[in-house]
This record gives C-alpha cells, structure tokens and sequence, in this order.
C-alpha cells in the first residue's frame, strides 16, 4: 500500500456567502472535519469537489485505480488537462492535486489502495474520520464498512451513479440537530400566554388612540395581546377556538381599526391565528424530552444533558412551555415600539437561557462532569431552537437489506409516484448479486431479471413484479457513470455531509433515489 500528501499552503478561511446560511460555527465544524473518500469516479470527485471549495477540514482519497481513457470523458477532476498527462497515472493523485488547486487551505492526502481490500485488511484506518464517503461499492463491501463505521461511531453516507439512476444514503447510529431550520415555522410570540412584562407594555399603549399616526404604527403584537385579553374578558377566560369563533375575532380587530388602509391592522387580522395556537409542547418534542437518552449519565453526550435540562426547565420555570426564542418578526411599528418589543422578548429569552443554564450545570455535577463543560454559547443556540429539536437515528443497512419494513416496500409499490424509485432500488442490488455471482455487470434481460427476483425473495416480497422496461434501461446502462447524473448525485451527498458535518437541517431519513428517466427523486424509508 502506497500513501502520500499533497503540499498545503496557509489557510484562507473567508468564506462570506456561506457563512449566511450556516454561520461562524457551522464554518468551524467544517474547517474541523475530516473526510475519506472511497473511489474517486465522478460521482465521488463531484462530492469531494463540493466540499473542498466549502473549506472541509482535510479529505483523503482511497483509490487503487490508474487513469484511464474513460476517465478522461466522464471524470471532471481528470480531464482538465489537455495534454493528457495523467493518463496512466494513479486516479487518486490526479484527482487530489487538482483538489488542491480548488482550495490550497484544505489537507488533501491520498492512499493508492483498492477500498474493498482496505476495509478487508485495515478496518482501524477508518476511525480517523468524520465521515466516510463510499462511492460506486458493491453491497458486500458496503455491508462491512457499514459494520466499521458504526462500530467506531463514525458517519457513513454511501453514493451510487449508475447509468440514468443513482442513490445517497446516509448511516449512523445517532444524529442530533439543535439548528434545523425548518422552511416554515410559527413564530414564538407567547401571543396565548403573554408573561407579565410583555402585557404591561401592551397596557401602557392606548389602541384606541385617535391620533392617525399613533393607530396605524402600533405593532400587531401588542393590538392582539390587547383584543385577546378583551375577548377572553367576554368568554369565561377562553380564547377563540372554533371557525365560528376566529372570525369573530377577525370582525373585533376590524372594528379597531380607523382607516382601511392601516397595514398594522391588516397583520394583525392575519397574524390572528397565533392568538388560538394550543399551548403546549409538540409530539415531536415530547418524544425527545421522554426518550430514554434523556436519563443522562456520565457518557451521555451534550444534546442529551441539555435535553434533561430542557425536561426540569419545562416542569418548573417553563410551567409548561419551552424556553422563549427571544425573537420578533418585521412589523408595521413606530421604531420606539419595536425596539421596546425586541428588548421585552431577548429579556425573556436571556431569564429563560440563565434558567437553563443554572439546571445544565447541576446536572453535569450530578454526573461526574465540570459544570462548564458546556459552554453557554452552545445553550444559548439550544434554548433558541428549543421548538426545532431533531434526533435521527437510522437502522443499520444490514437491517434495511435483510428486514426491511415490508408494509413500507409495499406502500411504496402500490404507489404510482414511488414505485419506479423502488423498483430502481431493488434493480441497483440485483445489479451487485449479478456482479458476485459471474464477476460481470448484467448485460442480458433474463439474468438480471432473475437476480430481481431473486432479492425480492430474500426481503419476503415473492410475487411483487417489476417493470421489465426498467429491467431493460438497466442492463443498457452496462455500470456507466454519466457525467450529469454522478455530478447530482455527488452534490447531494455532499450536501448531506455539510448537514452532518456542520449539524444543521436534517440529512436524509432513508434512501434517496433518483430516476434520471423521468428526472424525479424519492426518499424510501426501508
């Protein structure tokens, strides 16, 4: 086995548009992490491109192969020169110097060693890792890197592109996300349970003020604090509720307002649901709180001890609720009202935040660990996405290949929109029985078909059928990396390890298919 380093110049870590999405932290996780690379085909050089011009800590490439001519036309990283020269020469140290190129500030190292004999002989290489990338492995080889990584707790994300269809496929045991940063949420107004000092600012300001300028500046929160006290005044202490009822309280706000053109009124009858929003915690939340991982010990991670912080913060100061976010939306508002409003919700946010660090500290002294372990940054960001909590636990693909969930395989048969997905699934694994039991790709129908069948069996689904076109495209597609596909599939999976990687939004929860036919993608939760 031969290993070598690509030099490395100084770091430039400036990387400005990025930062807009995941931060000065989420950039740290990445300028710290360190990726292996398993093959570098398209699909994987498409991957590893991605995040080297994102600042990835360091990657290593493992590759025992040559460049080839083939290369040369489907292998963005290998044809770049002109002359050719890298013909015949090790793929991985192509590949890797002109990574280097992309990003002089990133580690790129190289070990010219066939993947499936390293995971073979030398299973302890893979524990250096953040994560590991395995692209274009066989299903034997991918079963027992599976079986490394989880067992040094390492992330594996598998990527395949073969022909017009590909898949990711992200495996480890555990994966908690703070920072999720959902497409659409409520926001954290307290609007149902406003605390004592948001209802004394609303009291201090007259709604009903005849000044022209004062009415139609007066910021929405405070109109729907004022008119829900109103009506619940009116109804035995209970807000609006049914239809019947919200549009009551549509025809209240209305009946405050001066001229129709006052904007502030007008958000405050479409902001007007949040006053009816049930208080309380999500399912999904309360499935976090009442996990077992939530009985801390001293090997528990951070994100659980500050789960069982977060469990007494909600039963004593929360009194049910969940530390506040501290934060408001743009609204139509005299400046001096909005700053008020603004410093009103971060005073909440900063007692609800001290709370939860008093109990953080008590708990890490109750099991054996300094109670600044964790830093008060990191609970900040907690008690702020409190609401948005994510834990992803994914089954082995060992499950997933030997026990699948059958009434999900079926679900997914039965349905129109999914079932060229599965059957794309389930035609990638035959393709890999054939290949192990003749040492060729498929390039006759009945054969493949066979092998189909063969692994519809072992998941308990005799007498599901297949689309013999699909079957068909199959054996045309003869293992080829095409170009776009391996550059979609590489950009998905290295989005995916930027989502693990940096620990915002939520990687994928199954096994991302696209079908380059029709160009549509499916994830199927096997």
């Amino acid at each position: 086995m031969a290993a070598a380093a690509v030099a490395v110049a100084e770091p430039k870590t400036k990387y400005d548009r990025q930062l807009r999405i995941w931060g000065d932290q989420g950039q740290a996780a990445l300028e710290k992490a360190s990726i292996c690379l398993l093959n570098s085909g398209p699909t994987g050089t498409e991957a590893l491109k991605n995040l080297v011009l994102g600042g990835i800590g360091s990657v290593t490439v493992v590759d025992g192969s040559k460049v080839e001519p083939s290369d040369l036309g489907n292998n963005f990283l290998c044809n770049s020169r002109v002359n050719k020269e890298c013909l015949g020469q090790s793929r991985a140290q192509s590949v890797c110097s002109f990574l280097q190129e992309l990003n002089d500030a990133v580690k790129v190292k190289y070990v010219e060693e066939s993947p499936g004999t390293m995971i073979d002989t030398n299973p302890s290489f893979f524990s250096q890792f953040t994560v590991v990338i395995a692209t274009q492995l066989p299903e034997s080889s991918l079963l027992k890197l599976d079986g490394i990584c989880r067992a040094a707790d390492i992330v594996l994300v598998a990527a395949r592109s073969y022909g017009l269809t590909g898949l990711v496929r992200v495996s480890v045991k555990e994966h908690c996300v703070i920072e999720s940063k959902p497409d659409h949420f409520l926001d954290d107004l307290r609007l149902h349970n406003p605390w004592t000092e948001l209802k004394q600012f609303a009291k201090s300001i007259d709604i009903c003020d005849k000044d022209p300028v004062v009415h139609k500046h007066t910021p929405y929160i405070v109109i729907l604090v004022r008119l829900a006290e109103k009506w619940a005044d009116a109804h035995d202490g209970k807000l609006p509720s049914t239809r019947q009822e919200k549009r009551e309280f549509k025809d209240l706000i209305r009946a405050h307002m001066l001229n129709v053109d006052e904007e502030n009124y007008k958000e405050a009858v479409e902001s007007s649901y949040k006053v009816s929003v049930t208080p309380g915690i999500s399912t999904e939340i309360r499935q976090i709180i009442d996990d077992s991982s939530s009985e801390v010990n001293l090997s528990s991670s951070d994100f659980w001890v500050l789960v069982a912080a977060l469990k007494e913060f909600i039963a004593n100061e929360g009194n049910g609720d969940l530390p506040l976010e501290g934060t408001i939306p743009d609204m139509t508002s005299q400046t001096e009202y909005y700053v008020s409003l603004q410093k009103i919700y971060q005073a909440k946010a900063e007692t609800d935040c001290l709370a939860m660090e008093h109990r953080v500290k008590n708990i890490l002294k109750r099991i054996g660990r300094h109670p600044d372990s964790i830093s008060r940054a990191y609970i900040k960001t907690f008690c702020k996405n409190a609401r948005k909590l994510r834990v992803c636990r994914y089954r082995s693909m060992e499950e997933e290949f030997n026990a699948p969930v059958i009434s999900e395989v079926q679900k997914y048969f039965a349905d129109e929109d999914s079932c060229f997905a599965m059957n794309f699934y389930i035609l990638l694994r035959a393709v890999d029985r054939l290949a192990a039991n003749y040492s060729r790709l498929p390039g006759i129908f009945d054969r493949l078909k066979v092998a189909a069948v063969s692994v519809l069996s072992d998941m308990g689904l005799n007498g599901t059928s297949l689309s013999e076109d699909l079957v068909t495209e199959v054996c045309r597609f003869a293992g080829a990396e095409i170009h776009p596909v391996a550059a979609f599939i590489g950009g998905v999976a290295s989005q995916e390890v930027i989502k693990l990687v940096t620990k915002q939004f939520v990687p994928l929860m199954g096994t991302f298919i696209f079908n380059g036919i029709d160009l549509k993608s499916q994830v199927l939760a096997l």
